[in-house]
């Protein structure tokens, strides 16, 4: 792995548990337990990435990092510590929106690493096609469940629109999964 990639993940990685252990400590202090809850959650998905740097060939450029911490900041700062799911009714469909993509780039990563570059042109158009897209509509599918599953045991705030808000969810992480999938097809050649 480049020096770069591991100077950006620990230089975001120490930013970000800095951030939300403030945020944390400050929310525990005011006794908001829907906030330092998200916190705490916010540091251990901040950590995260460190795992990276113990893998010998991470297969994500530094484009998927830097949107992975802007996927953390969007959804645990700005989303739910900040009220933006509350104050901006397009706000938790953007992020699913995004999530597709993110995910579905994900895939084309994991694409490039597991699969040789000798082996890539035998390789259909489709199956990169169907793997991009399958990883963002499970991933869609967690993050339902995870919503759910955090509803019934301790925010009750993930889900304020019950089935409407879960088909809007799946439908726009849906849509930007495609949207990349589309774009695997044709940039197949240079995958």
């Amino acid at each position: 792995m480049s020096i770069l990639k591991h100077k950006i993940i620990i230089i975001f990685s120490v930013v970000f548990i800095a951030f939300m252990t403030g945020l944390l400590i400050f929310y525990l202090i005011k006794d908001d337990s829907s906030r330092w809850m998200v916190a705490l959650g916010g540091i251990l998905v901040s950590a995260l990435p460190i795992i990276l740097l113990f893998v010998k060939n991470n297969p994500f450029n530094i484009p998927i990092i830097i949107g992975y911490y802007v996927f953390i900041f969007f959804t645990t700062f700005l989303g739910s510590i900040a009220n933006f799911y509350v104050d901006f009714k397009w706000w938790d469909s953007g992020l699913h929106f995004y999530k597709g993509i993110f995910v579905a780039f994900v895939g084309i990563a994991l694409y490039k690493q597991f699969i040789p570059q000798k082996a890539r042109k035998d390789v259909s158009r489709w199956v990169t096609f169907l793997f991009a897209l399958s990883l963002s509509a499970i991933a869609t599918v967690l993050w339902e469940i995870y919503e759910f599953v955090g509803d019934l045991t301790f925010t009750h705030t993930m889900q304020r629109g019950g089935n409407k808000d879960t088909m809007y969810d799946i439908i726009f992480g849906l849509t930007g999964g495609l949207l990349i999938s589309v774009y695997s097809i044709l940039q197949k050649s240079k995958l």
